[in-house]
């Protein structure tokens, strides 16, 4: 226990740690105007806030206004864009006292009517921001927030102190390239730096933002319009690149961020920001770079979706696109890899409601016009008001582009490029759609070759892991396996659950060297060694040894790794054992993770007499064990224990409720350049224990009246009454016929759950014994086990070391 405190104590100062950390990376760029909402996120990560805001003064001092969140939005909480700083709001009394103020979902709900909070459980926090102003953040926590987390917070608010920007007072005040619009007047102050991206003199400039409109391209004033105008405005950021004309040249890219803050009482909103020159970052779209940077992105793109975001990503924005959609054609059918936007609402209705993918499921003959396309092979424009199909036209308003996708002699694909407003096509462009066409056909047949025999590697993999986990009582494990893509070969990682008798139940991960069919064989022949011992009754540590020496013994050039832990569910107590392998990580029911001190041996397949010792595991009830192979922790840029510390770490973020969403997220940035296995078991504890005897039978002319009297004596004290006749009869025949059938002693073992009795005698005989078809008058044996059969419910025999066990289960009463 000791352990588990001083490691969540770490844990505790190791996120303060990290907090610091980000937040000092973060005003490195203390330039950026991303930089407020960045260090409000922290509150999210560090702290376990659902919402983080602050407030600044507004210009006439009266109020606090709204100047940046993060989170889910502030209006599920209730709050507002400002605050007045002499009401009772938290943020106005943190405010002037200079301190926190904290409200529970009590203290909340007395006040809800008065501050307008919708009701919910959940806790706020008001802390002053230095300088003026304060930070609010919101938790759905049923504790609130904790020590910790005011820590972290009391770290942001000394963070927010530096990047909360003041409203400027005077046009003298502002930033070279920031600006000031008053959205009611449409007046606007503006930097010098800004007039000069402009091209005009500040003796030519009347202060009126229509001005500076008039020097944007005209296709672009659609989206100038829908930020500086109120009624398309919420409070929060916004950015916008648009082109305003040169007197000479192409016209200039500027890029606009932006942040609507509120008015106070009686006083005009204002939208204040800067405008930067993109121009540099974004080519023209005759530039031959963008073919050859679409050109280098193929060239690195493996899967067939690889290819359609690079595609994508080559031809939506620089072309101003509304949607694109890339799709194989397989025999006389497309089949859609990527549709941008992904959201349905984005695509016509005709899509949703008529089809059942999300391409048409009709043969391309049916759509006369793309059928064309594709024969001819070449790119085909239409403007808007074209004549088209039903289901092209709705894609493509405002002008639609159909490219072909060649490849060879014949057509890989198509990708459709649609716009809601009237496009003008220039040569340039249909420059660009030729060149991109060619080079995404090549690239799609080569992704759809790889993604093929990847599938086929997949699946091979896949048949030599468990296809499903057994049900556990009082636990519950997932696994998830993820191939690598950085080639065509299998793996050699594997994980198996086993369930034991007397409420055991084995874990295994394991890793075999190299990726070949060979180390996938190979893995295929440990995980059904390793479960053919398990199943035999030996202790985790025979196990172990006794995979190693198969392994040595088949003489295989590789080697393998393997974690075996047995759980005992009835206890709470397990037994690990490693041999070259990574340990369990334990997340206990507090929130604390440590990574389980087990003492381990070779890797198996190396020494032929090797040890491999058993390391004791404390299970609690809501414990979590973790067990992996090495692609998902290590990688060349980082250290094993560095990946198995943040590990850790990420496992203590979990909440543990659902496993399945748990492995998940520890699967969500795997490198994926190595095979990946992952093993979870959440203990719970058993509701019900069996209760357990056992009596060893030995050979004395009285053995059997011995074990009846025993089992007599057991049931007494466990209050079975019913059924006792039978169940001594059972006793009577599975002892005799163990005596009869070994030299060695006989083991009795009872359980009882519920009102099922098991009746198992353990014997150093392997031979089984067989049910007889029939029996004549005169035969001296076999009757025993038609008894056994006819007494009980259900009945069979397991191997166990050295011999067998022979076992009946009764249903009393029924």
């Amino acid at each position: 226990m000791a352990n588990v405190v001083s490691q969540g104590a770490q844990e505790r100062g190791t996120r303060t740690l990290r907090a610091e950390g980000a937040l000092k990376a973060i005003a490195v760029d203390h330039e950026s105007p991303e930089r407020l909402r960045r260090v409000l996120e922290q509150a999210l990560v560090f702290a376990g806030a659902a919402l983080a805001a602050v407030y600044g003064p507004s210009e006439d001092g009266e109020l606090l206004s709204l100047m940046e969140s993060a989170g889910v939005p502030r209006t599920l909480y209730g709050l507002r864009d400002s605050y007045p700083r002499a009401g009772r709001s938290p943020a106005a009394e943190a405010h002037r006292r200079g301190r926190p103020v904290s409200l529970g979902p009590a203290e909340l709900a007395e006040h809800a009517q008065a501050r307008r909070v919708p009701s919910g459980d959940f806790s706020l926090t008001a802390l002053p921001v230095r300088g003026g102003g304060c930070l609010l953040a919101v938790t759905e926590q049923p504790e609130g927030f904790g020590p910790d987390d005011h820590r972290c917070l009391e770290l942001i608010a000394d963070a927010v102190a530096f990047t909360a920007p003041a409203a400027p007072a005077e046009a003298g005040d502002l930033p070279p390239s920031a600006f000031s619009l008053a959205m009611d007047t449409g007046r606007v102050r503006v930097g010098d730096d800004l007039l000069d991206l402009f091209g005009l003199e500040p003796v030519d400039f009347d202060g009126r933002v229509e001005t500076l409109l008039g020097l944007a391209v005209p296709e672009d004033l659609p989206s100038l319009m829908s930020v500086v105008e109120a009624d398309h405005m919420s409070i929060g950021d916004r950015e916008l690149e648009f082109r305003v004309l040169q007197p000479t040249g192409p016209p200039k890219w500027l890029r606009l961020r932006g942040r609507l803050l509120p008015g106070g009482e009686g006083r005009p909103a204002r939208l204040v920001g800067t405008v930067v020159d993109v121009s540099t970052l974004r080519s023209d779209i005759t530039d031959v770079a963008r073919v050859q940077r679409l050109a280098a992105a193929l060239a690195t793109a493996v899967t067939v979706r690889d290819v359609g975001k690079a595609v994508v990503a080559a031809l939506r924005r620089p072309l101003r696109a509304d949607r694109i959609a890339l799709a194989e054609l397989e025999s006389d059918r497309l089949v859609v890899t990527v549709l941008d936007p992904p959201e349905p609402e984005a695509w016509p209705e005709l899509w949703r409601s008529e089809w059942r993918t999300e391409w048409p499921d009709a043969p391309v003959r049916a759509m006369p016009t793309l059928a064309a396309a594709l024969r001819e092979g070449r790119a085909r424009i239409w403007p808007a008001g074209s004549p088209l199909e039903r289901a092209l036209a709705e894609v493509g308003p405002g002008g639609l582009a159909v490219l072909p996708l060649p490849a060879g002699n014949r057509m890989a694909g198509a990708c459709l490029i649609g716009w809601d407003t009237p496009h003008d096509f220039g040569t340039d462009e249909r420059a660009l759609l030729t060149a991109c066409a060619g080079l995404a056909g090549q690239a799609l047949v080569r992704a759809r070759a790889f993604d093929a025999e990847h599938e086929l590697v997949g699946m091979l993999q896949r048949q030599l892991l468990p296809r499903s986990l057994p049900r556990l009582p009082g636990a519950v494990a997932v696994a998830r396996y993820l191939p690598s893509t950085a080639g065509l070969e299998l793996g050699g990682d594997w994980y198996d659950v086993i369930p034991l008798p007397d409420n055991h139940v084995a874990l295994v991960i394991g890793d075999v060297q190299g990726h070949s069919a060979g180390a996938a064989t190979l893995m295929g022949q440990m995980r059904t060694a390793l479960r053919a011992y398990a199943v035999e009754g030996h202790p985790p540590d025979v196990v172990v040894a006794h995979a190693n020496r198969l392994l040595v013994d088949m003489e295989s050039d590789l080697f393998a790794t393997c974690c075996y832990v047995d759980v005992d569910l009835e206890e709470g107590a397990a037994w690990c054992v490693r041999a070259g392998h990574l340990p369990p990580v334990l997340r206990y029911p507090d929130g604390g993770t440590e990574i389980a001190e087990a003492e381990g041996g070779p890797p198996l397949g190396v020494v032929t007499r090797a040890d491999f010792p058993m390391s004791p595991l404390r299970l609690p009830p809501g414990t979590v064990i973790a067990l992996v192979t090495d692609g998902l922790v290590e990688t060349p840029d980082s250290d094993i224990d560095e990946g198995m510390e943040y590990l850790a770490e990420r496992l203590a973020e979990a909440a543990p409720t659902d496993m399945g969403l748990v492995a998940d997220a520890l699967l969500g940035n795997a490198p994926r350049s190595d095979d990946v296995a992952l093993l979870l078991l959440r203990y719970d504890g058993m509701e019900l224990r069996p209760l357990r005897e056992s009596w060893t039978v030995w050979r004395v002319p009285q053995a059997v009246g011995h074990a009846r009297r025993f089992a007599r004596r057991t049931l007494r004290s466990w209050g079975v009454a019913v059924d006792r006749d039978a169940a001594l009869l059972v006793v009577s025949e599975l002892v005799t016929n163990a005596l009869v059938h070994t030299d060695d002693k006989v083991r009795m073992d009872l359980t009882l759950v519920n009102n099922r009795l098991r009746i198992a005698v353990a014997d150093a005989s392997p031979r089984s014994p067989v049910r007889p078809a029939s029996i004549g008058w005169e035969a001296t044996g076999g009757r025993g086990i038609l008894l056994v059969e006819a007494l009980s419910a259900t009945w069979g025999t397991l191997p166990v070391s050295g011999g067998k066990q022979v076992w009946a289960e009764l249903v009393l009463g029924r």
